[in-house]
């Protein structure tokens, strides 16, 4: 189906809805703070320190000591929002965040901007497609990946109320702006009604999976890699044979991996499974329309 057919109006900058929904969260709790690694401008994070500059802290390009100090500060109360590039905010500092932040349930909210293959003519040091391998098998964390920038306005409130360990992932640039989604089951925005063949997205890849899908094929955006509703996924393994995973990252360990897993587990091995996330390789310099081309598997 054409993409163009179902977007209502526009495109939209998703940092400019990070920043509005930072924003918004500062003057509703006290509590919220944010740290940035010397990307305020870039992530939009300057309206929030302008308006409450005691509560923004601009650590330098210094990450692992961003998540330490995060972690420090919930001690007393404090409920950090961290802001730099997915691949620093995931890789880099891995270890803080293992450590200091999962290990002890600590309420910071990792904000992973420029995920995915967003940085296109950046190279392979910068693209953030590695953090949902890494992450989905850290205890105790939720992943969000929003579609657009109202979807993340909304992953940042409930990231707010989950009181735990949030990672939530977004891409840089515009994103199509998609309409308001059918339902929502156990989390999950159902876009387009169907059966037989169902299309499951993660974050920007919901573009993909509208313009791979027929008007008779089901598209589910998951909006968070981790947890899964498995009432959900149940619901879907009755009424379609057919499930194709989109996500804007590296395959292994994905959640395309992640729901093979539970269809084995759960007694649908007939159901067909096809992943289309990053092969295993690193990604090199191209616009990102041809990286992402070179890299599905």
């Amino acid at each position: 189906m054409e993409l163009s057919a179902l977007i209502n109006q526009g495109n939209q900058d998703t940092r400019s809805g990070f920043g509005a929904g930072l924003l918004e969260l500062g003057r509703t709790n006290p509590n919220v703070v944010a740290l940035c690694a010397d990307l305020t401008g870039s992530l939009k994070m300057d309206a929030f320190a302008a308006e409450f500059p005691e509560r923004f802290y601009q650590v330098g390009i210094a990450e692992a000591n961003m998540i330490s100090m995060a972690a420090g500060m919930t001690v007393g109360g404090k409920i950090p929002f961290t802001g730099t590039f997915a691949n620093f905010s995931t890789g880099r500092v891995y270890d803080q965040i293992r450590q200091s932040i999962a290990y002890s349930g600590k309420n910071v909210k990792i904000c992973a901007s420029h995920a995915g293959l967003t940085l296109g003519e950046d190279g392979a040091t910068h693209h953030g497609v590695f953090d949902l391998a890494m992450f989905r098998a850290v205890p105790h964390t939720a992943i969000w990946a929003p579609r657009d920038g109202a979807a993340l306005r909304e992953a940042l409130e409930e990231a707010l109320a989950y009181g735990g360990p949030s990672i939530i992932r977004y891409p840089k640039g515009k994103v199509p702006h998609y309409p308001a989604p059918l339902q929502r089951r156990g989390g999950m925005d159902w876009m387009q009604s169907g059966t037989g063949v169902a299309h499951f997205a993660l974050g920007t890849a919901l573009s993909q999976a509208l313009e791979a899908a027929a008007p008779s094929h089901s598209v589910i955006d998951l909006r968070r890699a981790k947890p899964i509703d498995p009432n959900s996924l149940h619901y879907f393994a009755r009424n379609h044979h057919t499930w194709h995973v989109w996500e804007d990252a590296q395959a292994i360990n994905g959640v395309g991996q992640a729901l093979g897993t539970w269809l084995l587990e759960h007694g649908y091995s007939h159901i067909a499974l096809h992943r289309h996330g990053y092969r295993d390789r690193f990604v090199d310099h191209a616009p990102r329309e041809q990286q992402i081309k070179d890299a599905q598997r």
